[in-house]
Parts: structure tokens; sequence; C-alpha cells
């Protein structure tokens, strides 16, 4: 864990606008700001996955690299508040995590949340919707969003066998594409909204592109797969031709309000 006196909420690479991707990364980071120490936990907590998703920045600086796509990346620890949830959600700022504990989020002041709310969670996605916008104003249409994630090849005692997951509420017009290409590698095990279903009210997704009608995907990475730098790198060279083609698409780069499976919109 890295902590931080002059804290970012979020890191921008910047890229190529005008090629109408954006990539994001929720849980790149399990860094805190000073001012929160530890939340009371030990250092080894920070190297789990319920501090971040492991391997995740090094596949979306890749990633970057390899498509000259811009990206950004939220450098706090989801331990902290996590971006990947609704502002309404229970687990936005969790208590008890994977079997362990949080003291510093329990208990927690309407105060507090709201600072961490204000401090963290929104000034990234104030960043993630400028992008956005800024890449649509500049490639002259909607963009597609891709956000990586990463999962642990064991929960609960059960293996998980995907080596990648594609994670997606109604609208498919990326996701296909990109599981097709994906089934077609020999050897390859891939989930269709695998390990976790990918209609989740309020998340990243949701918020900035199934509400907006733009074509996005999120993939889920086995950590295992990803934690070595030329695991990474590998998964990168492996997404970046399949990310460029599915762009290339004329059904992309159009609004599309296919509704969610959460039943609201």
């Amino acid at each position: 864990m890295t902590r931080s006196s002059l804290f970012a909420p979020f890191e921008l690479i910047d890229g190529d606008r005008s090629k109408g991707l954006v990539l994001l990364a929720d849980h790149a980071f399990n860094a805190l700001p000073d001012e929160y120490g530890d939340l009371g936990l030990p250092a080894a907590e920070f190297e789990r996955h319920i501090a971040y998703d492991i391997g995740v920045e090094t596949v979306t600086r890749k990633l970057a690299a390899l498509t000259g796509a811009p990206a950004i990346m939220a450098r706090f620890s989801r331990l902290l508040i996590d971006p990947n949830r609704g502002p309404d959600d229970p687990t936005l700022i969790r208590q008890l995590y994977d079997g362990t504990v949080v003291p510093g989020n329990y208990p927690i002041s309407e105060g507090e949340r709201q600072k961490r709310l204000d401090g963290f969670y929104t000034p990234y996605h104030d960043a993630v919707a400028a992008l956005i916008a800024s890449v649509a104003r500049t490639s002259g249409a909607p963009p597609l969003v891709i956000s990586i994630h990463s999962f642990t090849p064991f929960m609960q005692g059960r293996e998980r066998p995907w080596h990648v997951g594609i994670l997606w509420d109604r609208d498919d017009r990326a996701v296909r594409p990109l599981l097709e290409a994906l089934k077609d590698e020999p050897g390859l095990v891939v989930g269709d909204n695998e390990p976790y279903d990918g209609a989740l009210r309020g998340d990243t997704m949701f918020r900035h592109c199934t509400a907006n009608g733009f074509a996005h995907a999120l993939v889920e990475l086995r950590q295992d797969l990803v934690v070595a730098e030329a695991g990474a790198a590998e998964w990168a060279e492996r997404l970046a031709p399949i990310l460029d083609a599915i762009n290339a698409r004329p059904d992309i780069h159009k609004v599309r309000m296919a509704g969610s499976r959460t039943g609201t919109l």
C-alpha cells in the first residue's frame, strides 16, 4: 500500500481522443491518503483483492499504450470507497469484506461518508464523464468504453475456472464480438457474465454507458494470470487488436438505449 498527503483521486493517461475509445480502471490501486492511515488493517490486507484489482494497473497502462486510447484509473483503494458502486449501494464503504473487518469503516458517520464521496468518488466519476465527453467531441461520435477489472482464482473455497470474463447488461454490441474473439483462442476459458453479473444499478458502466446508450463492456481478468508484468503484458497484447477491431465496427459509435436488467432506466 502507498500513502500520500498530496493525494489525487484519479490518474489520467492521455491518448488519441479521435480514436473514439475510452479505457477505465475503477480498482487499479490500493493507495490511501495519509489522513486515513491504514484503516486499522495490517499491511497484508492491502495486498489482497479486497483492497484493489491485482494486475489491473499494469494491464491498463499497457493497453492504453498499445491502442493509443486515453484511460482513467481511480487511485484510491476500494476499501476507502468503491467507485464501482452507486452512492446508495450498501457495499459502497465496506465494513466487512471477504472475512476481514475494516475498523476504519466502522462505525462511519454520515459526515465521513459524504467526505469520501466528495473527496474521492465524485472527482473520479466527474473525470470519467469529462473524458468520455471529450472523446465524443473529438471523434465526432459516441465512444466505446471498456472497463478493466480482475478477479480471484478462488472465492469461498470454490475454484473459478475462467481465464477471462466479460460482464454486461443488455447492450451486446461490443460484448458479442469480444466474446467471439476470445473464445476463438485455443485453451481460453471465457465467462459470459462470469464470475459476476454485469447488471448492477449505479455502477460505473451503468452510470456512464448504459444510462447514455454508449457501447461498452467490462473485462474481468483472473488475477493469477496478470499479477506478473509478463502476464499483464500478454493480456494487453491479446486484447488490444480485439478492441481495435470492435472499435472499427459501424454499429459501435451510435447511441442505443438498450435498457437494463436491473429494472431501472
